[in-house]
């Protein structure tokens, strides 16, 4: 059994980016953890906010998450957090959890709370401090990495496919509980764009549906 660490900015980050492959893991016999960075704070109103906790609790049940930790930072803010807060209240949750593997969002996205918890987390893998960290991979999320288009960054190139095929239904189950992030094609964040990318990272990896990601560290 593997520990599985998966850092969200944002609730629903983790079912684009890697929901597929969680399932896999949780099925594999692995212990998945979740850690969302975000909260709803001012400018969402009571019902939203009451709405997005009620998903939360059923996306946790359907990944059958053994841990589920929600930071209170504010969404689209985190450049007015001091790094130092993110980085003390993630290595808080990795010393408790001690993952062996962790998923984090790409550094290169469009949305600037990515870019924050990367470079937060990635902190947190120093491996005199958290030497029970093995494997370190990056996830995409429609919506945020095909729209991070800085000619200075170097994109998203993936090298590794999981096969999510006996799991890609249920991912887009997962999806469709965030009911108020989801809309129609061409939208993002639509069922056929989310089987869209599926089949286009399946057909690099052979198989029907696949996640891809970025390898940036493994220690065997």
């Amino acid at each position: 059994m593997k520990k599985v660490l998966v850092v969200a900015p944002h609730p629903d980050d983790e079912t684009l980016g890697c929901g597929g492959t969680l399932l896999r893991h949780y099925q594999e016999g692995d212990e998945v953890h979740w850690l969302i960075v975000t909260d709803m704070k001012g400018g969402f109103n009571k019902e939203k906010i009451n709405l997005r906790k009620l998903e939360i609790e059923e996306v946790g049940k359907n990944y059958q998450f053994k841990s589920i930790t929600q930071l209170d930072f504010s969404t689209t803010t985190l450049d007015e957090a001091p790094m130092r807060d993110l980085v003390t209240s993630f290595s808080e949750v990795v010393q408790i959890v001690k993952p062996e593997i962790v998923y984090l969002p790409y550094r290169g996205d469009v949305h600037s709370d990515h870019k924050y918890v990367f470079d937060a987390m990635i902190a947190c893998t120093k491996w005199f401090r958290y030497d029970f960290i093995k494997k370190i991979l990056v996830y995409e999320t429609l919506s945020e990495t095909e729209f991070g288009i800085n000619p200075d960054n170097n994109g998203f190139k993936p090298n590794v496919y999981v096969n999510i095929t006996d799991y890609f239904n249920k991912k887009i189950q997962i999806m469709n509980i965030f009911s108020s992030e989801m809309g129609d094609y061409p939208f993002p964040r639509s069922n056929k764009a989310i089987e869209a990318l599926a089949s286009y990272r399946g057909v690099s990896g052979g198989f029907h549906y696949a996640e891809a990601f970025m390898l940036l560290k493994e220690v065997y």
